[in-house]
This record gives C-alpha cells, sequence and structure tokens, in this order.
C-alpha cells in the first residue's frame, strides 16, 4: 500500500471508524476522517487528538470524497446506501483492515464470565509497572470486550496486547477474536451461567466460551482448575498446547449443582460459586492444581500462593476470596507471558486497589456505607454478596439487575440476595416482579422486602433499571435499620454519582 495514498475514514465518532483511522495513522499513512455528528455529539473524539487526522464533522462535503484515494465505510452502513453508490473510489471495508493490517505483537487474552475486567485492569497495571506497554482503544465509556474492538485494539501501537474477550451470547464471537489477533496465550477465569435467555442452555454458553480453547489449540492457557466446566471443555476439545492450573485451599461452604460437559448433573462443594470441588462419572474431577493459594487472611487482605518452585506472600489491596482467584491467575499471567519475576509483580498486586465499579464505596449518606457492585448474573452476585457478608455482616441489598439470561436468571439473582442481605430493595423491573411472587407466596418476607416504585424501564443487556428508580431504591434502603446498603447491577454503577444528590 502506498503512503503516499489517502485513506477516507467514514464513521470516525464509532468505535469501529475511530480505531481504523486510528491504526492507519500510526502505520505512516494519510488519513482523513468524516461523521454526520458534530464534533460536541461526536463520543469518541478525544481518541483522535495528536493524531493529525483532518475530521469533517456535521456532513460528508464533495471534499473529503476528492481529497480520499481510498474510502473505509462503516460496517452497519449498506452496500446499496446512496453513499456508496456514488463513490468512484475504491471501497475497503472492515475485513480488509484486518486482513491487511496484523498485530505484530504478542497478544494475550482473558475471558471468563466473572472477573475478566479486575484481571485485565490488573494484568495491564504490572505491565504498565514494568515498563510494558499494552495496547489501548482509549474509547472512553467503552469496555470493548467484544465485537470488532479487541481485533482492531490489537492493532494499534504497544509493546504487547492485553485483551479482555468477552460475548453477548453470539457463538462464532470469540473465536473470531482469538483468530484475528493471532492470540497465544490466554486466562479463563471461571465458566458459570450466563446469556442463557440468548443461547438455551449452560452447556451452549460454555461451547461459545470453548471457541476460546479450541482456537488456542497449540498456545498456553492459565486456568481455574476448580471449575469442572473449563476442565471439561479442555478435554472435550482435546486442548494440545499447554495448560496451567490454579486454585484456592479453602473450606467450602456450600453445595451447589453444575451440569458437566457430559451432559450429567454434579456436585460441586463450592469455595466460590461453580467452582470448588467435584467429580463426575465421566471422569472430570478436581485436578492437583500447579499454582495453590493458601492460607488466606481477608481481614489482613493476604495469602500464601504455591508455585511450582517457590513460596509466596501475597498482600491484596482489594477485598473477597473471589479476588484471590482474580490474582491468583494473574500472577501466573504476568509471570508466563510478560516474562515477570515473582519480585516484580507483587508490588504492583499489592498496590492495586480494584476497578471501579467493583465493591467499590461510593459515599456515606445517613451514617451509612453505600457501595456498588456491577454483579450481574446468579454466579456473580452469589459471589460477591457472600464476601460482603463475610467481611461486613448485616447490609441491605438495591436489586438494579435485569439478567440476560431472563427469568430463571432473575429468579436466581434473587434467591441469592435473599440469602445474604437482612433487607432487599428490588428496584428493577424484573427484581419487582420477583418480589411480589415471594411476597404472596410468603406474606412474612414483607419484613425483609420493600417494593420500590418502579416504572415502564424497559432494560437494554443488563441495565435493569433507569436513574430514577436507582435513586428511588437507595432512598429507601437508607430508611431501614441497616449500616450498609450495596447497590448491584449495571445500573447501580452506571448512575453511582447520584449518591452525591441524597
Amino acid at each position: 500500500m502506498n503512503k503516499n495514498k489517502t485513506f477516507g475514514v467514514i464513521g470516525v465518532c464509532g468505535a469501529n471508524g475511530n480505531l481504523i483511522a486510528r491504526i492507519l495513522k500510526q502505520r505512516g499513512y494519510d488519513v482523513i476522517g468524516t461523521d454526520l455528528s458534530f464534533k460536541k455529539d461526536c463520543r469518541f473524539a478525544q481518541a483522535l487528538e495528536g493524531y493529525d487526522i483532518e475530521v469533517f464533522y456535521g456532513q460528508t462535503p464533495d471534499k473529503f470524497f476528492k481529497k480520499a484515494d481510498y474510502i473505509i465505510p462503516p460496517a452497519s452502513l449498506s452496500k446499496d446506501s446512496e453513499v456508496l453508490k456514488n463513490i468512484d473510489k475504491p471501497i475497503l471495508e472492515l475485513y480488509d483492515i484486518i486482513e491487511m493490517i496484523k498485530p505484530e505483537k504478542p497478544v494475550y487474552g482473558i475471558t471468563g464470565t466473572n472477573g475478566k475486567t479486575t484481571s485485565t485492569t490488573l494484568l495491564k497495571k504490572i505491565a504498565y509497572d514494568n515498563g510494558i506497554k499494552p495496547c489501548e482503544h482509549d474509547l472512553e465509556g467503552m469496555q470493548g470486550n467484544a465485537e470488532f474492538i479487541p481485533i482492531l485494539q490489537s492493532r494499534l501501537y504497544g509493546d504487547v496486547g492485553i485483551l479482555e474477550v468477552g460475548t453477548f451470547g453470539v457463538p462464532g464471537t470469540v473465536g473470531r477474536i482469538v483468530k484475528s489477533t493471532q492470540m497465544s496465550g490466554g486466562l479463563i477465569t471461571n465458566i458459570t451461567p450466563d446469556h442463557l435467555n440468548d443461547l438455551g442452555s449452560f452447556i451452549d454458553y460454555a461451547n461459545v466460551k470453548g471457541e476460546f480453547i479450541k482456537e488456542l489449540q497449540n498456545g498456553k492457557l492459565i486456568v481455574n482448575g476448580q471449575d469442572p466446566t473449563i476442565m471439561g471443555l479442555l478435554r472435550e476439545l482435546d486442548f494440545k498446547g499447554e495448560v496451567i492450573t490454579f486454585g484456592v485451599d479453602e473450606m467450602p461452604d456450600s453445595i451447589g449443582m453444575k451440569e458437566c460437559v457430559c451432559g450429567e448433573e454434579i456436585a460441586v462443594k463450592e469455595i466460590i460459586s461453580g467452582c470448588g470441588y467435584y467429580f463426575c462419572k465421566c471422569g472430570i474431577t478436581t485436578p492437583q492444581v500447579d499454582y495453590i493459594a493458601t492460607n488466606v487472611d481477608l481481614a489482613n487482605r493476604s495469602f500464601d500462593l504455591h508455585t511450582p518452585d517457590e513460596k509466596l506472600t501475597v498482600k491484596m489491596g482489594v477485598d473477597g476470596l473471589h479476588n484471590v482467584y482474580n490474582l491468583t491467575g494473574v500472577i501466573i499471567a504476568a509471570h508466563e507471558f510478560l516474562d515477570l519475576p515473582f519480585e516484580k509483580i507483587l508490588p504492583s498486586i499489592a498496590s492495586f486497589t480494584g476497578v471501579s465499579g467493583r465493591m467499590e464505596e461510593v459515599g456515606k449518606v445517613k451514617g451509612k456505607d453505600i457501595f456498588v457492585d456491577y454483579a450481574h448474573n446468579p454466579a456473580g452476585v452469589e459471589t460477591v454478596l457472600k464476601e460482603f457478608k463475610k467481611l461486613f455482616g448485616d447490609f441491605t441489598t438495591v436489586i438494579t439487575v435485569s439478567s440476560e439470561s431472563g427469568y430463571v436468571g432473575d429468579l436466581d439473582i434473587f434467591n441469592s440476595v435473599l440469602k445474604f442481605s437482612k433487607f432487599i430493595v428490588p428496584a428493577s423491573v424484573a427484581s419487582q416482579k420477583i418480589a411480589v411472587e415471594k411476597l404472596k407466596a410468603n406474606p412474612k418476607l414483607n419484613d425483609r422486602i420493600f417494593l420500590n416504585h418502579v416504572d415502564n424501564f424497559e432494560k437494554t443487556g443488563t441495565l435493569g433499571a433507569s436513574k430514577s428508580e436507582v435513586l428511588d431504591g437507595l432512598k429507601k434502603a437508607l430508611n431501614l435499620d441497616c449500616e450498609m446498603v450495596i447497590a448491584i447491577g449495571e445500573a447501580a454503577t452506571k448512575y453511582k454519582t447520584m449518591v452525591f444528590e441524597l
């Protein structure tokens, strides 16, 4: 491709267009852009600053087409659109850019149902702390773990690609990310039920996550060995690469049923939801893991980590047994993928205080501590509330979740909230419906469940409540006889600043 040619990117205010423009500019090509949004309304305009890309905001003028030698339209633009019909320049599509420009760096992925964002953020922090620059998409407000964002992000400048790999329950999504980023290794945190409304069954969902394993056939995988689903998929997919397992030596505190990849229901002696000690007659059983966390002291935020060669004392800056799993996986990833000695990793672990919206204390109102947590699926909610209970005792939970697994997921979430909370305030439409059913079946729950006013808000993904519903829920929670309030769900974290309005 001739460096003297100019590439015209249509839709630079969209995630894909923004990333493509920056990728081309970083490679030394001349780039111009256009978008029908005005600059003040352009969500990702800030990411283009410093790139010397001329952008025509609010219009697509003839000047844009005259200056461009190649046109790159957004993937969402129909091939029959009038804009494309009138173009007499060569047109390059999203897949053309992906094919022409490669990552040119080692790329590693982190996937799982829960813990992805925390693990990805921490692994990047360790890299930065040691002078290693991960490529960043820099799209403000975008988690960037699905669709084409990780694929394009891997092509931005950096020493290494550390990508969060998610899915909206669409088969092929995870596999495409792994393949298109030329990923050489990855970390799997856990696989627990999610997106069941889209995929129909837990095993269908697990198989979507299994694409990560399938596409990394000859790579290196770091996995939670105490998750029977992960270990089952490794066997079923006949993984040929290197596998490093980890786990936590802790007494189980419950028994949960989980479907094995063979189709049988197996009992899991759970350390955290869906993970612990298990045995299935098909032969899947808890392995002797390569790295094991022992002597976990949550009160003092510490644990011992036994590696294949030595014992490490790990100091944590975050709370919860689920974070012992997250931190253990990341320590191994930093050692194996970033080639760092443990003494270069542990200081970053100790100074990591978590990710915004994860067990985050956002304020104190009327003498009550208010926390928010992004937990939005049954396993995530159960794990987080169990840890809050261990650490702090009684609390009121405000539910803003609408599960992506539909009614079954909403019911499982409500049951977990009922199990661990002193009081419950249902703030989402989904949780309100479950609450009405619970109260009708058992009127005694009137002492614990306090119905909140809910409007006709329609959920988007896991965003199950409006700003006003979250605000009303928090107000009601503050009037209950409990010193701690925990608001769970995407809406709770999205609207967390409203605490200052209380």
